[in-house]
């Protein structure tokens, strides 16, 4: 313990044990400030509005584009086999003559995430901005396990 120290006067003076926590504050606000401005940067998505399995059928435009995956990671646009390349360039065309063109997604149960995920990265970079999936209606009675 600190011994008294006396003033001029004659009075004994108290030395400060206090903590000054002001820096710390500082420091924690400009990390709160930091991370507030990164964390947004760091998530990665395709915001896409995903239809229900059991969802009443919504009303599509007559003969839609279809992006169709296959197994094998290729994909369909209206039937026609297209490279990534390619499938950008004519979704670009779709989006230019017609902005609000709904692109509609199918692939196989079987198709991996990571082809879909690919997919529908090429529709958003082209400019696609109404992305649909193609469900079949689910039998809730006859469930099927993998």
């Amino acid at each position: 313990m600190a011994a008294p120290v006396q003033s001029g006067r004659g009075r004994k003076r108290r030395m400060n044990a206090e903590i000054n926590v002001v820096p710390y504050i500082d420091v924690m606000l400009v990390l709160l400030i930091i991370f507030m401005v990164t964390a947004p940067l760091m998530t990665q998505g395709i915001d896409v509005d995903l239809p229900d399995a059991n969802a009443e059928s919504m009303t599509v435009p007559e003969d839609p584009p279809t992006l169709e995956i296959m197994a094998d990671g290729s994909y369909k646009l209206n039937g026609d086999v297209v490279d990534d390349d390619a499938l950008a360039s004519k979704v670009q065309e779709l989006i230019a003559k017609k902005p609000d063109t709904m692109i509609l997604v199918n692939g196989d149960a079987q198709v991996p995430y990571q082809f879909v995920a690919q997919g529908m990265a090429i529709l958003r970079s082209a400019g696609a901005t109404k992305i649909g999936f193609v469900t079949e209606e689910a039998d809730v009675g006859n469930k099927k396990k993998p």
